[in-house]
């Protein structure tokens, strides 16, 4: 979907069209969930500090989200992919892979039916990729928004990956990108002059997975009931804590809502790994995590002390969180597929 969030807004408030908004807070302690094409062009981004987008467009309106009306423009949509296919996975409540390999029509005019009905029965639009696999077609559905679409065909797969910029590979961030820009690694036509041993050697396993990648090789599988590895809560508070101490009595309530969420989501899951999640005054993040079964907030406590003092700048957010077992997995598929991602 385009600017979903957003686009939801401008479809509820007709007002609002055409100038620059933004969905989320803009105090000095808020954030930005997602902004529409009027906002962007003033380089407003996601998860950028509510101040520091009004900075940079002082006209800038701030909308508060509304969850509940962008599910049910989701359930919509979701609703319309059921009728071209069962295998949809669902990444987020704006965003879905649809296998149709097994249709007698083209692709390209499903995405366009897809996208025709979309417009007709929400008021909004949407962009698609049409691809052999999930990587090409996630990069794919970005070539041609907003409203758009763009196919990337078997034959036209090695020219098209030669020139796509090592950014653009499913796992590879700025830092990333940055490392590889400073060895001359610009594109994926430069990855792709190292060996598959050598890509293993420096960057582990995921050497090996980067060698297909930057191929325009994915055989992941759409699969329709996918469960999410982690659950987690976070929280901005609207004055910085400035000790250790501060941030473990915020930290209990944060704890204590995660361990009820489990309790009520995911009884049948099995836990890995507990973690907390830290942002400094300086908009740095460090997050520290342990082995644990049955996290419970003493452990959260413990946990967001250590990783304070890693600091020790003011903080402006804390998260807690879990890491399912990947064993888990599968069991908890078989018992309740997820509805939003």
């Amino acid at each position: 979907m385009d600017c979903f969030y957003a686009a939801v807004e401008m479809r509820e408030r007709p007002e609002l069209a055409g100038k620059p908004i933004a969905v989320g807070g803009g105090s000095q302690r808020g954030v930005v969930t997602t902004c529409n094409y009027e906002a962007r062009k003033f380089g407003i981004r996601s998860a950028m500090p509510g101040f520091m987008a009004r900075e940079r467009c002082p006209q800038l309106i701030f909308v508060p989200p509304r969850f509940e009306l962008y599910r049910a423009a989701s359930q919509q949509i979701r609703a319309i992919f059921q009728d071209y296919t069962d295998l949809v996975e669902p990444l987020s409540l704006d965003e879905a892979y649809l296998d149709v390999s097994s249709s007698e029509r083209y692709a390209w005019d499903i995405a366009k039916e897809i996208r025709t009905r979309i417009f007709k029965e929400t008021q909004l639009t949407a962009s698609a990729g049409i691809a052999p696999n999930k990587m090409l077609a996630k990069i794919a559905s970005d070539w041609r928004k907003p409203n758009g679409q763009f196919a990337i065909l078997p034959e036209q797969v090695e020219e098209f990956m030669a020139s796509l910029p090592v950014r653009k590979i499913w796992g590879i961030g700025p830092k990333s990108a940055e490392r590889f820009a400073a060895r001359g690694i610009f594109t994926c036509a430069d990855l792709q002059k190292l060996s598959q041993q050598e890509m293993v050697h420096q960057f582990g396993k995921w050497g090996e997975e980067l060698h297909h990648l930057c191929r325009g090789d994915d055989e992941r599988a759409v699969h329709p009931h996918r469960i999410s590895k982690s659950l987690s809560n976070e929280t901005t508070f609207r004055e910085n804590l400035v000790s250790a101490e501060d941030c473990r009595l915020a930290i209990t309530d944060l704890a204590a809502e995660l361990i009820a969420e489990l309790n009520q989501k995911a009884p049948e899951r099995k836990i890995h790994k507990a973690f907390v999640k830290v942002k400094f005054s300086d908009f740095t993040r460090t997050t520290k995590e342990c082995l644990s079964s049955f996290p419970t907030i003493d452990l959260y406590q413990a946990l967001v002390v250590e990783a304070y003092g890693r600091k020790n700048l003011p903080v402006r957010l804390l998260g807690t969180g879990v890491r399912f077992e990947e064993d888990s997995l599968e069991e908890a598929s078989l018992l309740q597929p997820e509805l939003f991602g």
